[in-house]
């Protein structure tokens, strides 16, 4: 993988930028840094995600005005990077993930992460027509005094059932895993995203039980409990016994 001080040292344009900070990326270099004392985050795309890059330049273009997303100050083509505003605030998988957390907070976040969905998702619907933000997971958002949604090289259009129950998988599937806890989160999360967009997700038990077998690829390890409460989802639902 790239490192993003290949970047800073060999490419003159970013030469004056400070590295500040590095985040966890399986496929591209990311970086907080300083450029002429301006916090930035600096996006590195592999050749290959060319296409990607340019998708998430897109969804930042057409909704940073509207949405709470960072702001794109440039699409360097030639050199596969993209410049970006610097959102600083806690990690909401750590939020959530976290037992110093009070389950109320917790709730809450809930809440508003179901309004940025359904505010994602009507930003970008085209009549009948859905955008998702893909990649739906608890460590791609960030808490200020609002939730801030990070990280959009994955957006295509789809069903915004896919989305949510990407997020449910996300929450069910973080350390610790399938806590009672967790389960009550979801529901709340899944009645406020239908609230806010009714009718517009059905079936969403089947889709998270599906969503959790998705994950044994990249878990080989966690298959069987993985299996287990997909099989427990499809059955009974999200309600604990």
């Amino acid at each position: 993988m790239k490192n993003i001080e290949e970047l800073v040292y060999n490419v003159k344009k970013y030469k004056n930028a400070v590295i500040q900070g590095e985040f966890k990326s399986k496929k591209n270099a990311v970086a907080y840094v300083t450029i002429n004392d301006k916090p930035r985050v600096l996006k590195w795309f592999v050749p290959g995600l060319k296409k990607q890059m340019k998708t998430e330049y897109d969804i930042l273009k057409k909704g940073s005005s509207k949405l709470n997303i960072p702001f794109i100050f440039e699409m360097d083509g030639e050199n596969n990077v993209l410049v970006t505003s610097y959102i600083n605030g806690e990690n909401l998988c750590d939020l959530i993930n976290d037992e110093k957390t009070a389950t109320s907070e917790k709730k809450r976040l809930m809440i508003l992460l179901a309004e940025w969905f359904a505010e994602f998702h009507n930003h970008f619907k085209t009549g009948n027509q859905f955008r998702i933000r893909g990649d739906s997971i608890l460590r791609n958002f960030i808490l200020t005094d609002r939730i801030w949604g990070v990280d959009f090289e994955e957006s295509r259009m789809g069903n915004a059932i896919e989305d949510i129950v990407g997020m449910c998988s996300s929450i069910l599937s973080t350390d610790p895993m399938f806590t009672s806890e967790k389960f009550q989160l979801c529901e709340i999360f899944i009645e406020s995203y239908i609230k806010l967009a009714p009718g517009r997700i059905v079936n969403v038990n089947d889709e998270i039980a599906y969503a959790l077998l998705e994950k044994i690829q990249w878990r080989p390890d966690e298959e069987d409990t993985l299996r287990k409460y997909s099989k427990r989802i499809r059955e009974k639902g999200l309600k604990q016994d």
